[in-house]
């Protein structure tokens, strides 16, 4: 990626389906490992307002802390992602594979979104090769954690405060 020019961010999805431009998220470093934002919720919430994210290019993960509008930590919230780099207008677009897994303050975990998983491939909206890649991607963040090695993940926003 090249980083003369900002880079722009785009998230896709697949239910809905949607495109959009994250033109208000900060980033706030890059590197050829991982992408750190700063942002404001799109649609306002009552529970969280803002947060931080860490894609992890090599991965297939997006980590993020939501922060109740006190500042409070809500909940880390991983998405399972693919990243689609365009060169020459330098945008990436994060493509989300519909699995999640929320990780609450007192270590609670739920695992979210699977039955989407499935509908999406049903309806064609999206292939074996990417289901494929979304299971082998959930499975090595759920490793993660039943391992005890979140904070591995966590460290990378956590070193910078963020």
């Amino acid at each position: 990626m090249t980083t003369d020019t900002q880079l722009k961010l785009y998230r896709k999805r697949y239910i809905p389906s949607e495109c959009i431009p994250l033109n208000s998220d900060v980033i706030v470093e890059q590197n050829d490992e991982f992408i750190l934002t700063t942002w404001k919720t799109i649609n306002p919430k009552t529970t969280f307002d803002h947060g931080s994210s860490c894609y992890m290019l090599k991965e297939g993960l997006k980590v993020s802390k939501f922060y109740r509008p006190d500042g409070n930590l809500l909940y880390w919230y991983c998405d399972i992602v693919n990243f689609e780099y365009d060169e020459t207008q330098n945008s990436l677009t994060v493509v989300d594979l519909l699995a999640d897994v929320v990780i609450y303050p007192d270590g609670r975990v739920k695992v979210m979104d699977l039955d989407e998983l499935a509908e999406a491939l049903e309806r064609g909206l999206i292939t074996q090769k990417q289901l494929t890649a979304a299971l082998r991607q959930l499975n090595y963040l759920l490793t993660m954690l039943d391992r005890d090695k979140f904070d591995r993940l966590q460290a990378i926003l956590n070193d910078r405060g963020l």
